[in-house]
């Protein structure tokens, strides 16, 4: 996946700090969660205090520091940029999702909001609590922002076997601002009414957001910035292999497996490998938002709406 070199980038909704403050979190906090868990299984597991975990710098080490806002956006100009850059693509991705979320939801009834994403390294502050990619990247709802570590990426690739293609990178940032559109649906709140299990409400809220990650990717190539070029070129299969790949990583049985030696259902929060990868391809084939509607099936890890 490429973005076209000429397409102009918007970083007016990019931030580089958290706009919430306080040690522990006020609110849900949705899409995250995931690698937190992880490094504190293995850390438990060496005898160590999961507590104690320090935060991951991007650059391997040192002190966590805010990502500058002033300077991605003297990075950020183009899809040239978005292509050399991990950041840059990051912004690139949102723009795509706003220029189309913007014009999915009138269609619903409802009318867009844009949302703030905060590209951080190491470690900041939301109205959530701590962002940390112990934590993966999330939204917080109390502020309506998303937050990314973008060294978050690399770990996605090379601690849990996602390849490094540009798509499984977007992906993620797709998934997590279809967590705002729940948001905006007012559906976001069913996360919390049953946590966890492999047909709860978290797990029913996490497939459609991959859904509707699939929507924003299958209408990737015809979204277009305010001079009317398209953000991405057309998508390959090697592109929708590469986020499938990501899909497959964050599944709950595959980080179970490889944290835990065994699958327990009972705490999945977020689905089944397979079960994300195919609500994702749904997305990419469905004309129609209610067609992401996992509380629609019984079972979320085995069905899709009225099959495609």
């Amino acid at each position: 996946m490429s973005f076209n070199d000429n397409v102009q980038l918007d970083t007016s909704s990019i931030g580089g700090g958290g706009s919430g403050g306080g040690g522990g979190r006020g609110g849900m906090v949705v899409g995250g969660g995931i690698f937190g868990l992880i490094i504190a299984v293995l850390v438990m597991l060496l005898g160590g205090d999961p507590s104690q975990i320090p935060g991951a710098s991007t650059q391997g080490g040192g002190s966590a520091q805010n990502a500058d806002s002033s300077a991605i956006a003297e990075q950020c100009k183009t899809g040239a940029d978005a292509n050399k850059f991990v950041e840059c693509r990051i912004v690139g991705t949102v723009n795509s999702a706003e220029a189309f979320w913007a014009k999915e939801l009138p269609r619903y009834g409802k009318q867009f909001r844009e949302p703030r994403t905060v590209i951080y390294n190491g470690a900041t502050q939301s109205a959530c609590g701590t962002a940390s990619n112990q934590v993966g990247p999330f939204y917080c709802p109390l502020d309506e922002s998303i937050y990314i570590d973008a060294s978050f990426y690399q770990i996605l690739s090379q601690q849990f076997g996602a390849d490094d293609g540009a798509l499984a990178q977007t992906y993620v940032t797709a998934h997590e601002y279809g967590h705002h559109i729940q948001n905006v649906l007012g559906l976001l709140g069913r996360a919390q009414q049953d946590p966890k299990g492999a047909d709860s409400g978290a797990v029913r809220i996490e497939l459609m957001a991959d859904c509707f990650a699939g929507m924003w990717a299958q209408d990737a190539s015809q979204t277009t910035d305010a001079q009317g070029t398209a953000f991405l070129k057309q998508l390959t299969e090697s592109d929708i292999r590469s986020a499938l790949s990501a899909a497959e990583a964050v599944g709950d049985d595959r980080i179970q497996e490889k944290t835990q030696g065994r699958v327990n259902p009972e705490n999945w929060t977020h689905g089944s490998a397979e079960a994300r990868q195919r609500w994702f391809i749904q997305g990419m084939k469905a004309s129609d938002i209610n067609k992401c509607n996992t509380f629609a099936v019984e079972d979320p890890n085995n069905q899709t709406v009225d099959q495609l």
